[in-house]
C-alpha cells in the first residue's frame, strides 16, 4: 500500500516527509493502523550516526494502533485488536525469552538490520524501489507498519492510544531502571541523572517502590519542576550541587542506587554517578551513545574497595508481553502518570520540530498524533 512516512537519508541531517510503498504482511507478520508514535531520543541516535542503520531509513520505535491485517501463522493477534508495538520483539522461545528475560530476546539481533523477522526482506521502499530500513523493525514515523508478530503486545481497547503507545520504550525502560534493574528497596534514597522521556519515568518507578528519598538531576527548570510532579523529593541542576546535598541528606551515607538515563551519556557521567552512592551501592547505565563510544571514567580504586555495582540496562529488564499489560493495567488504576508525560502533540510534517523541542529540553515526550489526513 501507498503511504507516508518520515525517512532519513544520512547522518546529521533532517527528517524527510515522503511517500513510501508498504509491503502487505507475509507469514507471522502483522499489519497496524498507528494512532500515535513517540519522538524518542533513540531515534535523534541514527541522526548522529551513534546507532549505525542503512539508509535510507524509516525512523520511529514507539508506536500503537489497531491490527489491520494479519499474515498466515499468526496466532497471538487478530483483525481489530488494539496493540503496542515493543520495541524489542519477545519470541518467547529463545533462551533469554524462556527464562525470564524478553528485554534480550534472540530476535533483537535484527534490531539495525531493518528488515523483516520473516525472510530477512524489506516491507517498506520508496516511490522509486529503493529498500528502506526500520527502526527497531517497526518504523512507526508513519501511519502504518507491517512488522512481525514477535512485536505486537495486545492491550484492552478501552486504554487511548496515544498513551498506550509510550509504554513501547521510554515508560516500560525508565520505570524498569528504577524497580527491576536498581531493584529500589523502600526507604532508601534514589538518584535519577537526566529527567527527560526515560528519566522522568524511572522517577516514577523510584517513587511506587517506595524510595524515602527521589533525587532528581537535570539542568533544565521545566524538567526539574516536572520531577517534583511525578514523585522527586528533591531536585538539583547538576551532580556537583547534588553531591553536597547528598550528603547533608543521608548524613554522609549517599544513595543507594543511581540511574544515569541523560539522552547522550558521556565516559565521564560513569564516575559523576559512582560519586553519589555509597559503600555497595549500585549506578544503573540506560542512557545511550554512540556504538564506538569505549571510554570510560571510573576509579578503579574506589569501585573495588567500597563494592559498588556498574549495571547496564536495556528496555528496563522488560518482559514487555507481561510488564505492558501490566502497566497500562497501573494506569488505568491511577498509579502510573502518562497522561502528564505527553508535553506536545505534532503532526507528522512538524516532526524536525518536535525533535528541535526535545533537544532544547521544552518536552517530556513529544508524540506524533495520526490523523485521516495521514491515511
Amino acid at each position: 500500500m501507498k503511504t507516508k512516512g518520515a525517512l532519513l537519508w544520512g547522518t546529521h541531517q533532517e527528517w524527510v516527509v515522503d511517500e513510501i510503498e508498504l509491503g502487505d504482511p507475509i507469514d507471522f507478520e502483522v499489519q497496524v493502523e498507528l494512532a500515535a508514535s513517540g519522538l524518542c531520543h533513540s531515534d535523534d541516535h541514527l541522526v548522529s550516526g551513534g546507532s549505525p542503520i542503512l539508509f535510507p531509513a524509516l525512523g520511529g520505535h514507539e508506536g500503537a494502533g489497531i491490527v489491520t491485517k494479519v499474515g498466515k501463522g499468526v496466532t497471538t493477534v487478530e483483525e481489530g485488536d488494539h496493540i503496542v508495538l515493543s520495541f524489542i520483539p519477545a519470541c518467547g522461545k529463545c533462551p533469554p525469552c524462556s527464562s525470564g528475560h524478553q528485554n534480550l530476546c534472540d530476535l533483537g539481533m535484527y534490531l539495525l538490520e531493518g528488515t523483516s523477522i520473516t525472510d530477512q526482506s524489506f516491507r517498506v521502499h520508496t516511490m522509486k524501489g529503493e529498500p528502506v530500513a526500520r527502526m527497531c523493525l517497526l518504523g512507526t514515523f508513519s501511519p502504518y507498519v507491517t512488522v512481525h508478530e514477535s512485536s505486537c503486545v495486545k492491550i484492552e481497547k478501552d486504554i487511548p492510544l496515544d498513551k498506550a503507545a509510550l509504554v513501547g520504550c521510554g515508560v516500560t525502560t525508565g520505570w524498569g531502571s528504577s524497580t527491576k534493574v536498581a531493584d529500589v528497596r523502600p526507604g532508601e534514597t534514589v538518584v535519577i541523572i537526566g529527567v527527560g522521556g526515560v528519566g522522568i519515568n524511572a522517577v516514577q518507578g523510584a517513587a511506587a517502590a517506595g524510595a524515602k528519598r527521589v533525587i532528581a538531576i537535570d539542568p533544565v527548570p521545566f524538567k526539574r519542576d516536572q520531577a517534583m510532579k511525578f514523585g522527586a523529593t528533591h531536585v538539583f541542576e547538576n551532580t556537583t550541587e547534588a553531591i553536597e546535598g547528598i550528603n547533608a541528606l543521608t548524613w554522609g551515607q549517599m544513595a543507594e542506587k543511581a540511574v544515569i538515563t541523560v539522552g547522550e551519556i558521556q565516559g565521564e557521567h560513569i564516575e559523576e554517578a559512582m560519586n553519589l552512592i555509597g559503600k555497595g551501592g549500585r549506578v544503573v547505565v540506560t542512557g545511550m551513545n554512540s556504538i564506538t563510544d569505549v571510554d570510560v571514567k571510573l576509579n578503579l580504586f574506589l569501585f573495588t574497595m567500597l563494592q559498588k555495582d556498574l549495571q547496564g540496562n536495556v528496555f528496563g529488564g522488560a518482559n514487555p508481553r507481561f510488564d505492558i499489560p501490566w502497566l497500562l493495567s497501573m494506569y488505568r488504576e491511577g498509579k502510573l502518570n502518562l497522561d502528564d508525560l505527553i508535553t506536545q502533540r505534532y503532526k507528522l510534517e512538524d516532526i524536525n520540530q518536535g525533535y528541535a523541542d526535545m533537544k532544547a529540553g521544552k518536552n517530556l515526550r513529544g508524540i506524533i498524533v495520526f490523523d485521516e489526513s495521514d491515511r
